[in-house]
């Protein structure tokens, strides 16, 4: 699998603001925060990413069908299935 981001790169500290409730579910089920954020963190940068690659070759890809609907394939006609 290939990662979204540098998985060796250091930790840093940051300060969050969570909702109290939520917290305490956590830490009585010993939630890994950290890691937890780290993995949804890691989800939505490769969503995001995904949604920015698709609408920056949107144009090209559209083309690229175009030409396959209009010509077919390379290889269509060495297909034997």
């Amino acid at each position: 699998m290939q990662h979204v981001y540098n998985i060796q790169a250091q930790k840093r500290a940051a300060n969050l603001s969570i909702n109290s409730d939520l917290l305490n579910q956590a830490k009585v089920l010993k939630i890994n925060l950290s890691a937890t954020l780290e993995q949804s963190l890691a989800e939505e940068l490769r969503k995001r990413k995904e949604v920015s690659w698709r609408t920056e070759n949107k144009q090209a890809i559209d083309e690229y069908n175009q030409r396959i609907d209009k010509r077919g394939l390379f290889s269509d006609g060495l297909r034997v299935f």
